[in-house]
């Protein structure tokens, strides 16, 4: 799993999904990554079982990372059943025609490429011998334009037909699924509702913002046995604000 302010939310959902048991009493083992060392070993320790969970430090876009972070979690428990590609950045704030192409650039290599190779790594290494899920986590912004974001939007668009297109050439035996959130109570969100948090939750009829367990519900639903006949779908996770008729910013 890629690790991002959501991860510990996504992890605490995925390996129960029995609401209220703790990780420590699951038979289900964990890979994170990230960046950020410290976070990662906070995150471990955060969940209450620091055995069952793997923090491998490392950028995403990297792929000697991607290599050596799915080779240290089937050496370490064996197998490698489920993926969650988190990893998201932006870069680019503004109107298409004036945004920094090296920005797009970079923020396609992270956002679509990495989230590729992510999947190339675990299908040669496992899934595709054995079988498993995928949830790739896209945005609101990627089915609707968003103001200010059009960049990042492109780029989660791409994760929307790149998993698609990954669920039509990987199943029986791989599930592809994504989720695409709106606006979710995050740092890297912030600069959406940043002193005006009121009136940007005043537009979704449920009346306020994400929170990170509301996305690792849906995450762990897609992970789940429950979604056995579900694949190539895209879950929107947004208190209803499409509902309304779309994001402008």
């Amino acid at each position: 799993m890629n690790y991002s302010e959501l991860a510990p939310a996504y992890i605490r959902a995925i390996a129960p999904y029995q609401p209220g048991k703790p990780i420590s009493e699951l038979e289900r083992e964990l890979g994170i990554t990230g960046r950020d060392a410290e976070r990662l070993e906070e995150a471990a320790l955060g969940l209450g079982a620091p055995a069952r969970v793997l923090p491998v430090a490392g950028n995403a876009a990297d792929p000697a990372h991607r290599t050596a972070a799915v080779n240290a979690v089937l050496e370490r428990w064996g197998r490698l059943d489920a993926l969650v590609n988190n990893t998201g950045i932006n870069p680019a704030y503004g109107a298409l025609v004036d945004v920094e192409l090296d920005a797009v650039r970079k923020l396609l290599d992270t956002n679509v490429v990495a989230a590729l190779g992510w999947v190339q790594e675990a299908h040669r290494a496992w899934l595709g011998a054995h079988g498993g899920a995928v949830v790739n986590v896209a945005s609101v912004a990627g089915l609707r334009p968003a103001g200010g974001i059009g960049a990042y939007g492109a780029s989660k668009a791409a994760v929307v037909q790149l998993t698609r297109q990954l669920a039509a050439e990987l199943g029986p035996g791989v599930r592809v699924n994504a989720v695409a959130p709106a606006v979710v109570r995050t740092r890297f969100a912030s600069a959406l509702y940043a002193d005006r948090e009121a009136d940007v939750a005043a537009r979704y009829p449920l009346g306020r913002l994400g929170a990170p367990a509301d996305v690792a519900g849906a995450v762990a639903f897609l992970l789940s046995p429950e979604a056995a006949w579900i694949t190539g779908e895209t879950l929107v996770v947004d208190g209803g604000l499409l509902a309304t008729g779309g994001i402008d910013g």
